[in-house]
């Protein structure tokens, strides 16, 4: 199997941190000017009541801030469960297919790699096996797909999800490909 990309992860911890940095420096900020003006209360002018101003503009800044960075926290949760979702029903199509075709368990793996866009000799890696036994089950995927390429099979998948998200509430996808019997 293919290691996940751990890259987007570490990118989105680095920039929550500097958005939490950020936020934290508005906070001490505040906490400074909020001590330097309550000194200056005592002798009541303009640049004091400026800088009680400034204080309050900057509370209400890291305030919002903060609330959107919690905004921004929960859509980001709602959008990776979804896309889960979205995966978690993509491999079921997959899955359905396959067992529609009839494909073996060597068959379905080979085919799930074939449609990740693996290579014949990446395949063979990682079953183990020779290149001319992935390109024999590579050929009866695709004849039991009723297709002739791994492009076509990558296209039964994509119309199927594309089909899937165009369809209201879950409505049956419409097929155009039909399998061929192994006559």
């Amino acid at each position: 199997m293919t290691r996940p990309d751990t890259s987007n992860f570490d990118q989105l911890s680095v920039r929550r941190m500097l958005f939490l940095c950020a936020a934290a420096l508005q906070i001490i900020c505040c906490l400074i000017f909020v001590v330097d003006v309550s000194m200056d209360l005592h002798d009541l002018n303009f640049h004091a009541l400026f800088e009680a101003v400034a204080v309050i503009g900057l509370a209400i800044g890291a305030t919002l801030t903060l609330r959107e960075y919690r905004n921004l926290l929960h859509r980001n949760t709602k959008v990776e469960r979804e896309l889960g979702v979205a995966s978690g029903a993509f491999q079921e199509v997959i899955n359905e297919h396959f067992r529609r075709w009839g494909l073996t368990a060597a068959e379905s793996d080979v085919a799930l790699f074939l449609i990740k866009g693996l290579s014949v000799a990446d395949i063979a890696a990682l079953r183990h096996t020779r290149d001319g036994t992935i390109k024999a089950q590579s050929a009866s995927i695709y004849r039991k797909a009723g297709v002739s390429s791994r492009s076509e099979l990558i296209s039964v998948m994509v119309e199927e999800l594309i089909n899937g998200l165009s369809a209201p509430n879950n409505a049956q996808p419409n097929n155009t490909t039909q399998p061929q019997s192994a006559g």
